[in-house]
């Protein structure tokens, strides 16, 4: 499977971005898939994961209620709406997909470029 994410940028605190995440070269629907982000000088970190299905959705409390994922397999790829975001959303966000992947970053088996999403206070 290859991922390529895009829709990263700059925007102010308080604003939206949607990520995106195209597959390609396998089975979509196979996968578990998420968003995981690492800011400068720290550790890769869970964001969201949404199952094979595009039935249950899990969240980091830090992105609760702000962040939503979601898949369409008939296009082969997966979004994360981010709202109301803050300077500490600031990260490099990464997408991966994992026949069962779900929260845990080493059970991901298929990584994407990363885009970098900056916001300004």
């Amino acid at each position: 499977v290859q991922l390529q994410a895009s829709g990263g940028g700059l925007v102010q605190a308080g604003g939206s971005l949607r990520l995106s995440c195209a597959a390609s070269g396998s089975t979509f629907s196979r996968y578990d898939m998420g968003w995981f982000r690492q800011a400068p000088g720290k550790e890769r970190e869970f964001v969201a994961a949404i199952n094979w299905r595009g039935r249950s959705t899990v969240y980091a409390d830090s992105v609760k209620g702000r962040f939503t994922i979601s898949r369409d397999s008939a296009k082969n790829t997966m979004y994360l709406q981010m709202n109301s975001l803050k300077p500490e959303d600031t990260a490099v966000y990464y997408c991966a997909a994992g026949v069962a992947g779900w929260t845990v970053r080493t059970e991901y088996d298929y990584w994407g470029q990363g885009t970098q999403v900056t916001v300004s206070s």
